[in-house]
């Protein structure tokens, strides 16, 4: 397991890349981060939710498709049940809630 100020310094890092990534797709109608949780509010008005679980080291995905939880394995965030990356999972779930295609690098 990582320090505590390491898993805070690489969710906070890998929070400002979702931002600029989805700003520059203009996929979204607003993307707010506020004290750890980022808040992406669709042009339908839905929501995706992520944040970060410190006690258990985690990124919390919460989507219209259901709720996700990430643990950093090697240099990746993975889903803990299905096995699927943090990037893939964020390109699937804003393109199931806006129609768009936002492409996430594998190293996010």
């Amino acid at each position: 397991m990582i320090s505590a100020t390491e898993f805070s310094g690489l969710a906070d890092a890998m929070f400002d890349r979702i931002v600029e990534i989805v700003d520059a797709a203009d996929a979204v109608d607003d993307i707010e981060l506020n004290q750890g949780v980022l808040e992406i509010t669709c042009k339908d008005d839905s929501k995706i939710i992520i944040n970060r679980h410190a006690p258990t080291q985690e990124i919390w995905v919460a989507a219209k498709s259901g709720g996700y939880h990430f643990k950093r394995i090697d240099a990746g965030w993975v889903d803990t049940r299905s096995g699927e990356s943090l990037a893939n999972t964020l390109s699937r779930v804003l393109r199931e809630q806006t129609s768009t295609d936002v492409i996430f690098p594998s190293d996010l």
